[in-house]
C-alpha cells in the first residue's frame, strides 16, 4: 500500500456547501458533482461529524432529484448556480443524466451522478 493514499475510495466524502445545505440536496463543489447525505454543518454542530461550512457528500451513484424539465432515460441534466436540477446547458454545468422518463414541467427523476465532468468549473 501507498502511504500517501489518504482514502481507498474517495466518494463519500466531507466537503465545503453552500449554507442551508441539506441532505439529499444536489451539490457542485468545483468540477465535482455530489449529494448531500447530511446538513450543513453550522454553529459547531459537527453534523455527520462535519465541521462548520461541510457536509458529507457521495460523489456516485443515482438519486431521486426534482428536476426542471422533461426527461427520459440519458437526458443530460445540469445544475444552476443556485442548486437547481433542469435540462438547460446554456449557463448550467452537466450534473449528469436521467435514467427515468418524466412529463411534468418539475418532479422527480432519477439521476445518475456525472463523474467525468470537465477539468475545469
Amino acid at each position: 500500500m501507498a502511504f500517501n493514499e489518504v482514502f481507498k475510495i474517495g466518494n463519500n466524502i466531507s466537503l465545503p456547501v453552500p449554507a442551508g445545505t441539506k441532505s439529499g440536496d444536489p451539490v457542485r463543489v468545483g468540477c465535482l458533482n455530489a449529494v448531500a447525505q447530511t446538513d450543513v454543518a453550522a454553529n459547531g454542530d459537527l453534523a455527520g461529524l462535519n465541521r462548520d461550512g461541510y457536509a458529507s457528500c457521495k460523489l456516485d451513484g443515482a438519486h431521486q432529484l426534482q428536476v426542471i424539465g422533461v426527461t427520459a432515460p440519458g437526458t443530460p441534466v445540469y445544475i444552476t448556480a443556485v442548486g437547481a436540477i433542469n435540462v438547460t446547458a446554456a449557463g448550467n454545468a452537466l450534473f449528469g443524466h436521467a435514467l427515468t422518463t418524466k412529463t411534468a414541467a418539475i418532479g422527480p427523476a432519477t439521476v445518475r451522478i456525472d463523474t467525468t465532468g470537465p477539468a475545469s468549473a
